[in-house]
């Protein structure tokens, strides 16, 4: 048995319903770039942003045209074009055959940040979407079109921008970092870059969940950083 949780540590029931129903689909996110197949891995993310906006929405009641869920999720490619990702991975390729020990520390980084980063982005357009309508700034009819929910998605691109993610990114690092999940994976694709889809691992089911209920309750820890998030929204969508 697991022991008690410490007095030091949030209690599941005090975390931030807004950070719970985003912290799965952050986590799906950040596991997204360990496909290895390139293209591949950018469908699986916006497929799974379009996801969190369809249920979070969905929680409201709301079941808007699929334009509208492409506009909300928004679209969010790595640093560089694919081109310059691809020509990247390959360059990794060639730096294993040479050293291979500089070339899994140094793929196994750039990783991690690639996951951190995809998971950092979908938690912090989450929460703000939940925030926009929790505001009211959506509602059924402006959720009929486009302009609105543009408004909506460029001011909280715009907040993400401004605030400093240090505190919420390490937080992730941290997370990732000690996945078993993710370290196998990570391990498989350095071992054999064929390209193959990757098989679910046993317990992967039950790994994503345990991942995202700790990120829920580490980012309940912040709470004074999404209040910044959410008056910075509010200003841009103001100044828009």
């Amino acid at each position: 048995m697991s022991s008690p949780t410490s007095g030091s540590e949030p209690q599941p029931s005090s975390v931030s319903p807004q950070v719970q129903r985003v912290a799965l689909y952050a986590v799906a996110s950040g596991l997204t770039p360990l496909i290895p197949v390139p293209f591949l891995d950018e469908y699986a993310l916006r497929r799974v942003r379009e996801g969190m906006v369809r249920s979070i929405l969905r929680e409201r009641s709301f079941s808007p045209p699929d334009r509208t869920i492409t506009v909300l999720a928004g679209l969010h490619p790595r640093e560089g074009s694919r081109l310059q990702q691809f020509a990247s991975k390959t360059a990794l390729f060639s730096l294993r055959l040479t050293w291979r020990k500089a070339y899994k520390r140094l793929a196994t980084a750039i990783w991690v940040k690639d996951c951190v980063d995809m998971a950092s982005v979908s938690l912090h357009h989450g929460y703000l979407l939940q925030h926009a309508l929790e505001r009211g700034d959506l509602d059924a009819n402006s959720l009929a079109s486009e302009e609105v929910p543009r408004r909506v998605h460029a001011a909280i691109d715009a907040a993400c921008k401004e605030l400093d993610a240090r505190p919420v990114n390490q937080a992730l690092r941290r997370l990732f970092a000690g996945s078993r999940l993710l370290l196998s994976e990570l391990t498989k694709a350095l071992e054999s870059w064929n390209g193959a889809p990757r098989t679910p691992l046993e317990g992967e089911e039950q790994e994503v969940a345990s991942l995202a209920e700790r990120l829920a309750a580490s980012m309940w820890e912040e709470r004074g950083y999404f209040q910044s998030l959410e008056s910075l929204y509010a200003r841009h969508l103001q100044a828009r």
